[in-house]
């Protein structure tokens, strides 16, 4: 298809009034501006825009072209172009591409015309009319004001032309020869690259003088900008000949000093190259630097490739490869200042401590083997891997690594085994690592793994990549500038795998003895050394950690603490640090005893001492708050010294509002299908109240509470086992066939499973089928199988305090963890009456009366 020009229509449809207000389809234009004495193309490919050049052919061969405003709403601008259609061409998709020329500026008439309407009414701008050129019509008269604004665009306009370097030569030459203003701002504005809203800004004024005045003010400003680009762009060009120029320069003062026999002389990559070699790298990293320095020589010194090969040498030469710090864990006596700081900075945990010190033990007696060089000290390190978590509802203990290996006469490794201190959160596992590095005399570093989810955040990335950087480790080790750090390892058990990776698994290498003196690094590319490092992790679940890693742990548990215990640290460690930390160090403020116990049961609710302190905390604040106010310690005259006080239980409410905790989670009086059985979080220790009623129905148990897959699976075998052995007892409900049960446990907004609960869920279903209330104060914990037996659980002491927080008196435990109750502490054994079973049938003989027991339970009895 080609290109036609239209015939003259027959009959001209557009409308005229005396006034010059004329009719014409609109044709609204995204982005484009089209002005007068000018001639474009469009492609046409809207509905409205179609319609709108379907109607123009069958009228007059003109448009009213106005530029979009807002395309969202499709408001326009009120003034456009009166158009006419040159040429059209309909494409096979019904589409247009016209070419138009403009003929004279015109706005919408207010009031007119309707909304949405495809024709407009329009009035022609007085200055475009004038000057629009029909056959046997004169241009106006320009007067001098004008004509001295012509010459000063038409200037500015060549200026702008050379500029830009993209104006046709024929725009030119018609701008420099026009003789019409109209015409001349016409021309300009419609060659300018500026953006639609400044040309329909230029389209709309109607003086010459003025629409001048604005078109100069645009090219001087386009003029200026396009200047400082040249400029900048000037500037860029010289700085990469003054670069080619310096390279070229200094592979010219390489050869000479070559030839004059003086090649390392002023060479920055000579100094590097003796700085690696000073670090005592090794022989493979030392031949990799060496090349990657041959790389970095011929290249240009601006180049992106010699930045990164240069990042990739200082990170090689300011890592330690063979910096030692002093480590006082095997000088005599270090086994006694050891223990004193581990006494001082932590109560109680007799375990964990013990497991160090047996560790500084066997290290004194390794430096003892082999006395000698400082080096040989140093090469005779220990690697011993500590990792904190909390504990899982089972005990599992893993084998562990050889004590001790020969490699030759004069050399002893000993490798340690990857511990696992297992406790609940705000048992102090941090601060636990902090004293280690303090009791050693070694530099501490910290790495959070909480939400590591790239396994580069490990082991690096490759350096081709664009910001490339070593991972975790290697920072670290960069940061600790020695090869024996103590590294802590932070929330190992928070770390997600995904499609980056699975940063779990990298850190089997870094934790590995057999496999981290030659950890490899992906930034790097050679192997580095960590087997001198102490690294020490902390976890709050050990659910979470893949089992390659759990098999390498020995488990140690650091429960929570009892009543007694949480005293005693707040008397020796919290009261002073928080007196302290709030300007109330040298004050005399003492707390009772039974002010702090008030604290614990009614303000805090937790294994650990965490919310301890901040309730501690709290009182302090308020306290300093009273003894300013009372004018100590802001004159001579009173100073804080002078300050007493002493907290009581009386006082608390006072110092910390209401109580946050009021143990009503177990009812005092008796309850038909409501039994307690104990549970252990992640938080510690919680008692599970659980509540059974039956209702008719077709047999369907119903199952609330948030309850996971393992729960749910001990209601099913309680029910189970309960209907087998339903002769022993005196069910009410004699067809549990058509008998429905549901089952809840309270808080359902916390999840809740583990198979420790299925004794409990078995004795208030017991409850709801005898309908008889089970004895109350009495909680229990422990696993039941499909032929009654009752299995041991972990975490004992946890559930034990939970049990001492609610007021409870009375316990049941499996047979098989006796042995736990007899390593708890004193108190907590005093405090609680622990009833051992091994069957299901002696827990229901200590929770019911006989009345429980039917025909063939009581002759069972009597034998």
């Amino acid at each position: 298809m080609k290109f036609f020009k239209l015939p003259k229509p027959t009959v001209d449809s557009g409308r005229e009034n005396k006034s010059g207000e004329e009719e014409f389809p609109i044709l609204s234009l995204q982005d484009l501006v089209i002005f007068p004495q000018t001639v474009m193309s469009v492609f046409i490919t809207y509905k409205a825009g179609i319609n709108a050049v379907e109607e123009a052919i069958t009228r007059t061969m003109r448009l009213f072209a106005v530029c979009q405003k807002n395309p969202q709403t499709g408001e326009t601008w009120d003034t456009g172009t009166v158009v006419r259609i040159v040429q059209q061409l309909r494409l096979p998709d019904n589409t247009f591409r016209v070419v138009l020329q403009g003929e004279y500026r015109a706005r919408l008439i207010p009031g007119r015309n309707q909304i949405n309407s495809s024709l407009v009414w329009v009035e022609p701008l007085q200055a475009s009319r004038e000057n629009f050129q029909e056959p046997g019509r004169n241009l106006p008269t320009i007067n001098p004001e004008v004509s001295a604004l012509m010459r000063a665009v038409q200037k500015s306009f060549a200026q702008y032309a050379e500029l830009s370097k993209k104006i046709n030569t024929e725009v030119i030459s018609a701008v420099e020869k026009t003789e019409n203003a109209e015409r001349l701002a016409n021309l300009i504005c419609n060659s300018m690259s500026l953006k639609a809203d400044k040309k329909a800004e230029l389209i709309h004024i109607v003086d010459p003088g003025d629409r001048l005045e604005a078109v100069l003010e645009t090219l001087e400003l386009e003029n200026e900008i396009m200047g400082i680009q040249k400029n900048i762009s000037g500037k860029v060009k010289s700085r990469m000949d003054r670069s080619q120029r310096e390279y070229i320069l200094q592979e010219q003062l390489r050869e000479i000093n070559k030839e004059l026999g003086k090649e390392g002389a002023g060479d920055e990559f000579a100094e590097l190259e003796r700085t690696i070699a000073a670090r005592n790298c090794g022989e493979e990293v030392y031949l990799k630097a060496r090349k990657e320095i041959a790389k970095l020589r011929k290249l240009a010194p601006f180049s992106p490739e010699a930045g990164v090969l240069r990042g990739y040498l200082e990170w090689i030469a300011d890592l330690p490869w063979s910096e030692y710090s002093t480590d006082s864990g095997a000088e005599p006596g270090a086994l006694q200042t050891a223990e004193k700081i581990l006494d001082e900075d932590h109560y109680n945990m007799q375990k964990a401590k013990e497991r160090i010190l047996e560790f500084i033990a066997i290290r004194q007696l390794a430096a003892g083997k082999h006395l000698g060089t400082e080096t040989q000290k140093q090469e005779d390190e220990l690697p011993t891997y500590i990792i904190f978590g909390d504990t899982k509802e089972k005990d599992e203990t893993t084998p562990n690594g050889e004590e001790a290996s020969v490699n030759g006469p004069e050399r002893t490794s000993i490798k340690g085994p990857i511990l696992c201190f297992v406790g609940p959160p705000g048992t102090g596992k941090t601060s636990l690592g902090k004293s280690v590095a303090r009791a050693l005399g070694r530099r501490f570093i910290r790495i959070s793994l909480g939400g590591v989810r790239d396994e580069a955040e490990i082991r690096g990335h490759r350096k081709t990549y664009v910001g490339a950087l070593p991972g975790k480790i290697i920072q670290s080790m960069r940061k600790a500038g020695t090869m024996n750090p103590v590294f802590l390892l932070d929330e190992i058990d928070k770390l997600s795998t995904d499609f980056r990776g699975d940063p779990a698994s990298a850190l089997l290498e870094v934790l590995d003895p057999e496999q981290n003196s030659t950890f490899t690094d992906h930034y790097l590319e050679v192997p580095y050394d960590l087997s001198k490092v102490l690294f020490i992790t902390t976890a709050n679940s050990l659910h979470s950690i893949p089992y390659p890693l759990l098999d390498r742990m020995e488990i140690i548990e650091i429960p929570g603490y009892g009543e007694n215990e949480k005293l005693a640290i707040a008397k020796d460690f919290l009261v002073p640090k928080e007196l302290n930390e709030n300007g109330l160090g040298k004050a005399k403020i003492a707390f009772k005893d039974d002010a702090i116990l008030e604290i614990i049961r009614r303000w805090t609710m937790e294994s650990g001492v965490r919310n301890l302190e901040r309730e501690i905390a709290r009182c302090a604040r308020r306290i300093a708050r009273d003894a300013v106010n009372k004018e100590y310690g802001r004159s001579i005259e009173k100073p804080v010294e002078l300050y007493k006080r002493t907290v009581k239980k009386e006082d608390l409410e006072k110092l910390l509002g209401r109580r946050k905790y009021k143990n009503d989670v177990v009812y005092k009086e008796a309850r038909t299908g409501v039994s307690y059985g104990l549970a252990y979080t992640e938080t510690g220790g919680a008692m599970l109240p659980v509540e059974t009623i039956a209702l008719e129905g077709n047999g369907e148990l119903v199952i609330t509470g948030n309850l996971g897959e393992v729960m749910k699976e001990s209601v099913r075998i309680a029910l189970s086992y309960l209907r087998s052995v339903r002769g022993k007892y005196n069910f009410l409900i004699k067809d549990i066939a058509k008998t429905d049960f549901h089952i809840h446990v309270p808080e359902g907004a916390i999840p809740k499973d583990g198979p420790s609960a299925g004794i409990t869920l078995a004795v208030s279903l017991l409850s709801t089928l005898c309908n008889i209330a089970p004895r109350p104060g009495i909680a229990m914990t422990g696993e039941l199988t499909l032929t009654g037996r009752i299995l041991p659980i972990g975490g004992v002491k946890e559930k034990l305090l939970a049990a001492i927080r609610n007021n409870i008196d009375r316990v049941i435990l499996p047979e098989d963890n006796r042995e736990h109750w007899a390593e708890l502490d004193k108190d907590i054994r005093d405090s609680l009456h622990a009833e051992f079973v091994g069957t299901a049938d002696d827990v229901f003989n200590l929770v019911f009366d006989k009345k429980i027991l039917g025909k063939i339970g009581k002759r069972k009895k009597v034998k």
